[in-house]
């Protein structure tokens, strides 16, 4: 099948690293085209509010989102809407393989697929997403400032965001399956002498309740006795891991053993020419601005190396054709 366009550069993720890396990628007069299949912005458009992105106190998840579409699109990137189903690496281009049919190639891939936090997958969870049910105490913890809070989980993420969420909440209620946590030791000395928390052992949560005014009680049933109980809340964190968005990564590049992309600090993979950024690089903290630094990291990385590339090739070429060579 003949691919039907062949670029510098394609991004494969229309979230804040994407788009990101659209602006920069632009601004280096690469010719690059982003392919996104939902709506661009990514998770960020689900947030309610966003109150840690530098220059804007408070923003609409959505608003933000657009904001940077539209900066990407007034330097003229290209957004295809579509779904990227494969990515395969080649000697002389990249290939991607579209859903919608046919292909594009690239001398550079910048994969920006992202994460997802993982589901309960109980009534509630969905549907009040970004309504008082959270994956994240450091984007929302602020909105339930002297409330009470649930954080479902027992690992270090859970451990730590629920220390985080005493710091602002009236109470933390903690919500794990088993009698004791996985977090390490000293997380737990500190979860267990912070006054705020309090602990709800050998527990699931089956449901999530809310109105009109927002969460306001989550069903409980004990692993042991099949007990149910209902507990008040204005407020659910789920922390019971991350799965990163993975399935497009070639065949070839590095992971880690959770699944993350190893890279280096140019975002670069073990394979020439991809590059890797946002939450699927294996990465010390998760957060927007991140994202973003990522895809300028990115962006640069690969308009030096298309150059580079580039040259390599004219040199290849018959003295008699230099003069039209333009990829």
């Amino acid at each position: 099948m003949k691919c039907s366009g062949l670029y510098d550069l394609i991004i494969i993720g229309g979230g804040p690293g994407g788009l990101t890396a659209g602006i920069y990628a632009m601004r280096a007069a690469l010719k690059t085209v982003l392919v996104e299949m939902a709506a661009p912005g990514g998770q960020v458009n689900l947030s309610d509010g966003v109150e840690n992105w530098p220059g804007d106190e408070h923003i609409g998840g959505s608003e933000l989102s657009m904001k940077m579409l539209g900066h990407a699109q007034s330097l003229g990137l290209e957004i295809r809407s579509d779904e990227a189903t494969a990515v395969e690496p080649g000697l002389d281009y990249h290939t991607v393989r579209l859903a919608g049919g046919g292909c594009l190639q690239a001398h550079a891939v910048v994969l920006a697929t992202g994460g997802s936090p993982r589901k309960l997958e109980i009534p509630g969870e969905r549907e009040f997403y970004g309504k008082g049910v959270s994956y994240c105490a450091v984007c929302d913890g602020f909105f339930f400032r002297s409330k009470t809070v649930t954080v479902i989980g027992g690992g270090d993420s859970a451990i730590e965001e629920s220390l985080y969420l005493a710091k602002l909440a009236k109470q933390v209620f903690i919500v794990h399956r088993r009698d004791q946590l996985r977090a390490g030791a000293l997380l737990q000395q500190r979860a267990k002498a912070e006054c705020k928390i309090e602990f709800r052992w050998n527990s699931v949560v089956t449901a999530i309740r809310a109105n009109s005014n927002g969460v306001w009680a989550v069903d409980l049933k004990n692993t042991r006795t099949g007990e149910p109980t209902e507990l008040a809340t204005d407020g659910v964190f789920i922390f019971i891991g991350f799965v990163p968005n993975n399935r497009l990564v070639p065949a070839g590049i590095k992971m880690n053993a959770d699944g993350y992309v190893v890279t280096d600090d140019k975002c670069a993979t073990t394979l020439p020419g991809i590059y890797v950024i946002g939450d699927l690089r294996e990465k010390y903290a998760r957060q927007i601005v991140l994202s973003a630094a990522d895809g300028c990291t990115a962006a640069l990385a690969a308009a030096h190396y298309v150059e580079t590339r580039k040259a390599s090739l004219e040199c290849e070429l018959p003295e008699n054709l230099r003069d039209g060579w333009a990829h």
